[in-house]
């Protein structure tokens, strides 16, 4: 865990409970105790995960440095250049992460919350610090140093903490670059027109050139199309890698195997669950 996201750390705490007093004072609801429970349990693995991996992942990044096409130096102009290359690697590794099943089962905990507060930022996958490094290895690989990348990573994500609340509404013009609570509520939603979109980690430009946007127009059902019925930490972080095991383990042939474990989330044979484009086509088709 990087420096400052050890900093930060007492101020999204702090912030969480604020939100948490100031839906209590409003009368409204938004936080349940044993989420919000589940939440900061799924954030301390992460950082237990990340803090045992950190040797080997920072060092895959300096061993790909040894093999950088540039030498970029540490100017000014190199972290304009940072910034929107780190998120453009966030965009894939977050897509990855939802359209790939394998990946989303290693992301899925941090949808698994029917709850959209400060509190689901701090759901982390216990899994990802271990799928996720070599979605950035282009950034090492075109000259970014090391310790570039990981101070980059960290700006991302203490950027995207604030994106989880719904006190904040629209912001205007803000929204047709930047990434906004309003764009990230869609992210959460399981509404079938909210699936697999807003992918953003900073800059929601990506999402309108690649085709993955969408503004929040429904109000917004959180959670997952198959909401779990659980709290426990364990079945959080693994309940999805355990439903592949069980569905591949009764495929028939290879092909299926493989589709379950390589194919989108809700991809089946027979068709009898379905993908969310195929859910999405459904509404255009009957529309």
């Amino acid at each position: 865990m990087s420096i400052l996201i050890a900093y930060s750390v007492p101020v999204f705490l702090a912030l969480m409970f604020g939100e948490m007093l100031l839906r209590r004072a409003a009368g409204g609801r938004g936080y349940e105790r044993r989420d919000t429970l589940a939440s900061l349990a799924m954030g301390i693995g992460n950082v237990v995960v990340h803090a045992l991996l950190k040797a080997t992942t920072f060092g895959f990044t300096v061993w790909l440095s040894r093999f950088a096409l540039f030498d970029l130096g540490n100017a000014w102009w190199v972290w304009l250049l940072l910034i929107p290359a780190e998120d453009f690697c966030y965009y894939w590794f977050h897509r990855a992460h939802h359209e790939v099943r394998f990946f989303w089962a290693a992301h899925v905990n941090h949808h698994s919350s029917r709850h959209f507060n400060l509190s689901t930022a701090l759901r982390q996958s216990w899994t990802t610090p271990i799928t996720g490094p070599i979605f950035w290895a282009p950034l090492p690989l075109l000259g970014f140093a090391p310790l570039q990348i990981l101070t980059a990573q960290a700006l991302s994500l203490v950027y995207q903490f604030w994106l989880h609340t719904e006190h904040v509404k629209r912001l205007g013009p803000l929204e047709w670059i930047m990434n906004t609570p309003s764009h990230h509520r869609v992210h959460h939603g399981r509404n079938v027109e909210y699936l697999d979109r807003n992918y953003a980690g900073v800059f929601i430009i990506w999402d309108r050139l690649f085709g993955t946007f969408e503004p929040e127009r429904a109000a917004v059902d959180y959670g997952l199309t198959k909401n779990l019925e659980t709290h426990h930490p364990l079945k959080i972080a693994f309940h999805e890698f355990a439903a592949i095991a069980r569905d591949a383990a009764r495929a028939r042939t290879l092909r299926d195997r493989v589709g379950y474990v390589l194919g989108a989330p809700g991809w089946s044979p027979d068709g009898s669950t379905r993908t969310a484009r195929e859910l999405q086509r459904e509404i255009e088709t009957a529309g």
